[in-house]
């Protein structure tokens, strides 16, 4: 599939018919093994290949290509630091491999009930925002004359990265996982900097160093499992339980998962990839790239419960949800706030992950899930009206609901998504609240209330932008094309079901992945009176608008003129002041920089985050080798 687009260099009606036959054939393939898979009821039969020698040859070779392409692209950018890091990941393996110290598994996949709901993640979501990639790219050069049109590349690269992703949640042998792992590093790397302008040279590789970095560690966690412990597979560490051995490799893993969820210190880079086109963002903050970290972490989380690892990984994962949602706050830009929303529920489910509780993993597998489609949709719509309006600044969305009214409902959905009840995020951070409760912890029930209460300040504040009704307010052209709406429409509607079958899926998807990753007895995290409170609030959110409507009929609306500092001058757009004259009106959100902006607080969290990971890896790995 990425090779036949590759071929396609320019946009045309072909291009666009490829990729969205191809990506919904996808799509359908998807959902028909995770719904096999979900309706099995016994996943242990959804494991394959036990002889992989010719794979095992295949997956070397690609290693070995992916270590040239960087050291080629490093040299050519004259930024030989990624060099001496992608060695230093592949050499160690490439040479366990082919010493025969590499130990062979059982199987090689294996499609469980949480690889079944990521496969719906990917195979949906992502799937989703390659067709509005379709649409989108064909314009941007329209927009972005300066950039070299290289659409069908970036097009190649997303069906790739969306093939690793699938073939890493698929993967149960961890040299398999490694090698996939590299390639999401290598393709979002390749991705960020695709207009190469000198920002999107030097933020990609800030995103290729950190992520290859990650990989060092997860190479290092191979290597000990396979020499020292004699395993290979992912479950055999799950399985294995907490020990001094296991939380090693266990360690390096989730180390590994923090750089790639973008955890501080290793946010920086998730940040800077704002300068792709709108695609990448949507592709890298929501279906795929941030999520593997924190699938690594919820695999691993029963084994991290109770342990050094698992609390330090808690600590950090609390600390960036609660600084990043305060650094939300302080930006205008609406990508960057979409970017440091990422970083902030990253950090939650993180957090969540790192109890090991079962309530712990079942908010962090409901947050991933909310967290995909809604961030997805948003990334999507601040990209249409950027094209509409010629910026994303949340202070140029005053009033949008009139400018431009079919992406403000949409956003607007896409907002009460991320915060509002009784859609699953607002609910998910319920039962996180009771897994910190339960932990003991009061520094994390501390920073999810807090957190929480600044996510609600910056959400409220971009909703009220949109909603805010200006008088004799003029209308934009919308001119988002109709494949971009392909995309945006299903992923709103899925947002509306999502909300009223979120009973149905804690008890189809979320608990049989709890019963797989604990032993014994699994209680339901949410209870037949939590599933009524839920319903009213459904019903509510539509019964009250449709009530007043109900009630306004027949009666005369009444406009009147907004309340300014001074006498307004009957426009709505200017007012007397107290020496008569006349000046513009210009309301702003406050957004506290002078509290805590970027300049005060982001090189601050970062350092203490480094601290804590260094404490972590120093204490555990080096206390137990």
């Amino acid at each position: 599939m990425a090779i036949i687009i590759g071929l396609l260099k320019y946009a045309s009606p072909f291009r666009s018919a490829v990729i969205m036959l191809g990506g919904f054939t996808i799509m359908a393939a998807a959902i028909y093994v995770a719904v096999n898979v979900l309706m099995s009821g016994d996943t242990s039969q959804f494991m394959y290949l036990e002889d992989a020698e010719i794979p095992n040859h295949f997956i070397m070779a690609g290693e070995v290509f992916l270590m040239c392409l960087v050291c080629f692209l490093s040299i050519k950018y004259k930024k030989y630091y990624a060099i001496l890091i992608s060695l230093v990941g592949t050499i160690p393996v490439l040479w366990m491999d082919l010493s025969g110290n590499a130990v062979e598994g059982s199987t090689h996949l294996r499609i469980d009930t949480f690889a079944a709901v990521m496969y719906l993640i990917v195979g949906i979501v992502g799937i989703l925002i390659c067709i509005y990639a379709s649409g989108y790219m064909k314009d941007y050069h329209h927009h972005h004359t300066d950039v070299v049109d290289r659409s069908n590349y970036f097009l190649a690269l997303m069906f790739v990265f969306l093939g690793a992703m699938f073939g890493l949640i698929s993967s149960d042998n961890l040299g398999w996982i490694y090698f996939f792992w590299e390639i999401t590093s290598v393709c979002s790397f390749l991705m960020i900097g695709y207009t190469r302008t000198e920002e999107a040279v030097n933020n990609s590789f800030r995103a290729l160093w950190m992520n290859l970095l990650g990989g060092v560690g997860f190479a290092a966690g191979l290597m000990y499992t396979n020499m020292y412990l004699n395993m290979s597979n992912l479950s055999e560490i799950t399985a294995a339980g907490a020990s001094e051995v296991i939380i090693i490799p266990v360690t390096l893993f989730a180390f590994a998962a923090l750089t790639k969820s973008a955890q501080f210190p290793f946010s920086r880079w998730l940040l800077g990839a704002m300068v792709a086109p709108t695609p990448s963002s949507a592709l890298l903050h929501s279906a795929t790239m941030v999520k593997i970290g924190v699938y690594m972490l919820i695999r691993l989380s029963p084994v991290m419960q109770g342990t050094l690892t698992g609390v330090m990984i808690t600590v950090i994962g609390g600390f960036t949800f609660f600084a990043a949602s305060l650094l939300a706050i302080t930006v205008s830009d609406g990508k960057k706030v979409l970017a440091y929303s990422t970083i902030s529920n990253l950090g939650l489910i993180t957090a969540c992950a790192g109890t090991g509780t079962q309530e712990g993993v079942w908010a962090a597998v409901m947050l991933v899930l909310f967290h995909a489609v809604s961030k997805s949709l948003l990334f999507q719509t601040v990209g249409d009206i950027e094209n509409c309006m010629h910026s994303r600044d949340i202070e140029d969305m005053h009033g949008l609901i009139i400018k431009l009214p079919r992406l403000a409902f949409i956003m607007i959905i896409g907002i009460c998504g991320m915060f509002m009840a009784p859609f699953g995020m607002l609910v998910s951070k319920w039962a996180a609240l009771k897994s910190f409760v339960e932990s003991g912890s009061v520094w994390l029930v501390l920073f999810l209330v807090f957190g929480s209460g600044s996510t609600l300040f910056y959400w409220a504040k971009w909703l009220g932008k949109i909603c805010a009704v200006i008088h004799q307010s003029f209308e934009l052209e919308d001119i988002t094309p109709r494949s971009e709406m392909v995309s945006i429409i299903p992923l709103t509607t899925m947002i509306v079901i999502m909300c009223f079958a979120f009973p149905w899926m804690s008890g189809n998807m979320v608990q049989p992945i709890l019963s797989e990753a604990f032993e014994g007895t699994i209680e339901n995290v949410i209870g037949g009176s939590d599933v009524i409170i839920m319903m009213i609030m459904v019903a509510m959110v539509f019964m009250i608008p449709i009530g007043s409507r109900i009630l306004s009929i027949g009666k005369n609306s009444k406009m009147t003129m907004s309340y300014v500092a001074g006498v307004n001058a009957g426009d709505d757009r200017h007012y007397i002041d107290s020496f008569g004259k006349e000046r513009a009106l210009y309301m702003s959100n406050w957004y506290m920089e002078d509290y805590f902006g970027e300049k005060k607080l982001l090189w601050p969290s970062i350092i203490v985050a480094a601290v804590l990971v260094a404490v972590m890896l120093i204490v555990v790995v080096g206390g137990n080798i």
